[in-house]
């Protein structure tokens, strides 16, 4: 930690430099390598380095067996069922992305609240929920605290 922010302080120090004195585009190239321009169309121009947000909710239906259980994703939160625990919901989160994958490859859904459980949705050939002929495109991890479940998923 103290190697990282002895790496880190002197391009702190010249970021907040470059900001006051009028630099208006910052574009971070790799780790140690920024491009700072006060020309806004030069980076308008460049393709985008980082995925941007295009507020689109990706819904999922999430299916497990042995124990049986459910979780959906959608715009009004994460919700957890199982016919063995009580219901639980959680408050939709953008999902994290793999570095270097599109956005339906992998993605990471943090549960509010919950600061060791999450939902991982995997992109897959096929997934089969081991009760049905059923495939499924994605393959699922669902971590609530100590339980961690295994399962398929597709999207609404």
């Amino acid at each position: 930690m103290m190697a990282t922010n002895r790496l880190l302080k002197p391009l702190h120090s010249n970021l907040k430099s470059q900001i006051q004195n009028g630099i208006s585009c910052v574009i971070i190239l790799g780790f140690g390598t920024i491009l700072f321009t006060s020309n806004s169309s030069f980076a308008n121009d460049a393709p985008p380095l980082i995925a941007q947000n295009t507020n689109k909710i990706d819904e999922f239906n999430s299916v497990g067996t042995e124990p049986f259980w459910n979780v959906t994703v959608s715009k009004s939160g994460i919700i957890y069922s199982s016919p063995n625990a009580k219901k639980q919901t959680f408050p939709y989160v953008t999902p994290i992305k793999a570095a270097g994958r599109t956005a339906d490859i992998v993605r990471v859904y943090r549960l509010q609240g919950k600061p060791n459980s999450m939902l991982i949705i995997k992109k897959e050939s096929t997934c089969r929920d081991g009760m049905s002929d059923k495939q499924y495109p994605y393959s699922v991890t669902f971590i609530l605290d100590n339980t961690v479940l295994e399962g398929c998923a597709e999207k609404k």
